[in-house]
C-alpha cells in the first residue's frame, strides 16, 4: 500500500486562508487527486502545530510513506489565534530531516516565494528549490493525478489546469481528509473555491497582489462546488466560507476578461448559494469573505441585489472584506489599486445599507472590512492621515466596519512590486514610527468606537467556541469570517459552544460573560 504524508504548514494569500481553524483548498485538492487514482492509498495529514507538539509522532509516520508534500505559503501577513503558519526555519530543519523521502512543495509559497511577515521581502523560490525534489508552482491536483498514473518524472509541476473538471473531482474525493484535521467536529471552517484568477487581470491588476498573476478567470461550475459540498457535508463539515474567489460578486460575472469590473451575475450567484444550502443539511456557518469595492461602485444596482441574494442563504455575522488598501489616490494610481477614496465610502454605505441589521445570533447580518496596506510606492506622510480622515468619516457618518485591518505589505515573486522592492523597503524603514503611530491612534481612536456601536453592552451573542485561557479569561469565538474575539470571564471547558453577554471592550476584542 502506498503510504502519504501531507504536512499543512498554512496558507493565507488574498483570496484563500488556511490557518487554523480554517482549511483551505490545497490539501483537500492533494488527497483528492491520488485518492481518485488509487483508493487505497493511505495518506496521513498533519498540521504544523501537530508536529510541534509531538515531532516524534510525525517522524514515525514519515519513515513509512512514500514521499511527503508540504502546503506552504503565509503570503498576507496576520496575526492568528487559532495555529502559527510555518517558519522558513521549521521548513529547513524538517526537510533536512525528510531527505531521504520525495519531497514537494505544494501552495502559494511554491508559485510566489515564502512570506516573512508584513514588511519583508519575500523568499525567493530559487532559494528554496534545494530542499525539494518538486516545487508544484502549478496546480496540485494536476501534478499528482498524473505523478501517479504516469510516474513523477512524466508529472509536470508547472501545468496549470485548463479547466475544473479534474479539480472538481479531486475536490470531491479529497473532502474527507477533513476528519483529520485538529479542528475536526468542532470550529473548523472549510474554504469554498469558486474561481481562480482576478477579473482586474485584463489592466495587471493592483500592484503587489498574486492573483492577477494566474491570469484570466477561470470559473468553477456551480455543479462542481455543490457537489463538493454535498461530499463536506456527508464527512461532517457543518462551516463554510465562500472564500478562496477575489471577488464574490465577480462569480460567473457578466464580460469577464473584457473588464476589470464585470457585473454581478445575480442569478448565478442565487444559484450557487441555494445549491449549497440545499446540500449542506448540517450546516451551522455560511459566509463569504473578498468582495471587489470596485464592483459595488460600477453596478451599484446589480451589487445591492447581489448582496441581498448572498443574505438571504447565509448566516448573520459574515464580513464583505474590502480591499480598499489606501485612501491615498496618489498611492491608488502609483499602484493601480481598486478604487478611490470616494468610490471605496459608496461601497462601504452600500454594504451598510444591504447588511447592517442584527441578526439570530446577535451580530448585523452583512458588515464591510477595510484593508489597508501600507509601504506601497506613493506612499507619504500624508498617506497616513487621510487614511484616518477618512475612518473618521465612516465613524461620523455612523457607519459600521466589521474589522479595520492594518498591515505592511509583503512584496511576492512574480508581482509587479517585485521590480520596486527597495522602493517598499525605503518606505518600510522611512515610515516605521509613524506607522506605529497611527496604527494605535486607529485602535484607540477607532477600532474601540466601532466595537461598542456593532456590539452595545447587554447584546447577547450565539454560537462561539471556547478555543484557548488567556489572563484569566477564556478565549473564545464563532466560527465565522473575521470572528470577533471574546474574553469571557472565569475558564470555561475547552472546544465547547457557549452564548455570552457583552460586558465591556478592548481595543480590538471583546470582555464578555457567559449567557445562561
Amino acid at each position: 500500500m502506498v503510504k502519504v504524508v501531507i504536512l499543512d504548514g498554512y496558507t493565507d494569500e488574498p483570496a484563500g486562508l488556511g490557518v487554523p481553524p480554517y482549511i483551505n483548498v490545497y490539501p483537500r485538492l492533494v488527497a483528492g487527486a491520488l485518492w481518485l487514482v488509487d483508493k487505497s492509498i493511505s495518506i496521513r495529514y498533519y498540521t504544523i502545530d501537530q508536529v510541534r507538539a509531538s515531532i516524534d509522532k510525525f517522524m514515525d509516520a514519515t519513515r513509512r510513506s512514500r514521499f511527503i508534500v508540504l502546503i506552504a505559503g503565509a503570503e498576507v501577513p496576520g496575526k492568528y489565534i487559532g495555529g502559527k503558519p510555518i517558519t522558513l526555519d521549521e521548513i529547513e530543519y524538517l526537510m533536512m530531516l525528510l531527505e531521504d523521502k520525495d519531497r514537494v512543495l505544494v501552495g502559494p509559497a511554491a508559485r510566489f516565494g515564502m512570506g516573512l511577515g508584513g514588511g519583508s521581502i519575500a523568499y525567493s523560490i530559487k532559494r528554496l528549490k534545494r530542499l525539494f525534489d518538486y516545487i508544484v508552482a502549478g496546480d496540485p491536483e494536476v501534478f499528482f493525478y498524473n505523478a501517479l498514473k504516469y510516474g513523477f518524472d512524466r508529472a509536470d509541476p508547472l501545468v496549470f489546469r485548463e479547466d475544473y473538471r479534474l479539480a472538481d473531482k479531486a475536490f470531491y474525493y479529497g473532502a474527507k481528509i477533513i476528519q483529520q484535521h485538529p479542528n475536526y467536529g468542532w470550529n473548523l471552517v472549510v474554504e469554498i473555491e469558486t474561481y481562480r484568477g482576478c477579473p482586474r487581470y485584463v489592466v495587471g491588476g493592483c500592484s503587489f497582489c498574486i492573483e492577477p498573476r494566474y491570469g484570466s478567470v477561470l470559473f468553477r461550475s456551480i455543479e462542481g462546488v455543490v457537489k463538493e459540498v454535498e461530499a463536506l457535508d456527508r464527512y461532517g463539515a457543518r462551516h463554510y466560507r465562500i472564500g478562496r474567489q477575489p471577488d464574490i460578486l465577480a462569480f460567473h460575472g457578466i464580460d469577464t476578461g473584457k473588464t476589470e469590473f464585470p457585473k454581478p451575475n445575480v442569478e448565478a450567484i442565487k444559484k450557487l448559494f441555494h445549491g449549497v444550502r440545499s446540500v449542506a443539511k448540517n450546516l451551522r456557518v455560511l459566509h463569504i469573505d473578498n468582495v471587489n469595492p470596485g464592483t459595488i461602485a460600477h453596478h451599484p444596482l446589480e451589487s445591492i441585489d447581489a448582496l441581498k441574494t448572498i443574505i438571504e442563504y447565509h448566516t448573520p455575522g459574515d464580513v464583505a472584506a474590502l480591499g480598499i488598501e489606501s485612501f491615498d489616490p496618489r498611492v491608488v494610481r502609483a499602484n493601480n489599486l481598486k478604487v478611490y477614496p470616494g468610490e471605496a465610502l459608496e461601497a462601504i454605505r452600500i454594504i451598510n445599507r444591504v447588511g447592517s441589521r442584527r441578526g439570530w445570533n446577535g451580530l448585523p447580518e452583512l458588515l464591510p472590512g477595510i484593508n489597508l496596506l501600507y509601504g506601497l510606492p506613493g506612499e507619504t506622510g500624508e498617506t497616513y492621515r487621510l487614511n484616518y480622515l477618512y475612518l473618521k468619516k465612516i465613524l461620523s457618518e455612523g457607519l459600521l466596519v466589521r474589522r479595520i485591518n492594518i498591515r505592511k505589505v509583503v512584496v511576492l515573486e512574480k508581482t509587479p512590486l517585485w521590480l520596486k522592492r527597495d522602493i517598499v523597503e525605503y518606505l518600510i524603514r522611512r515610515h516605521d514610527r509613524i506607522y506605529r503611530f497611527y496604527r494605535r491612534k486607529v485602535m484607540e481612536d477607532i477600532d474601540k468606537l466601532m466595537l461598542k456601536k456593532i456590539l452595545p453592552r447587554g447584546t447577547v451573542v450565539k454560537y462561539l467556541y471556547t478555543e484557548q485561557y488567556r489572563e484569566g479569561y477564556t478565549i473564545a469565538r464563532q466560527p465565522a469570517s473575521y470572528p470577533i474575539v471574546f474574553y469571557v470571564k472565569g475558564r470555561y471547558k475547552l472546544m465547547k459552544t457557549i452564548n455570552i453577554s457583552v460586558t465591556g471592550y478592548k481595543a480590538k476584542s471583546v470582555i464578555a460573560e457567559v449567557y445562561e
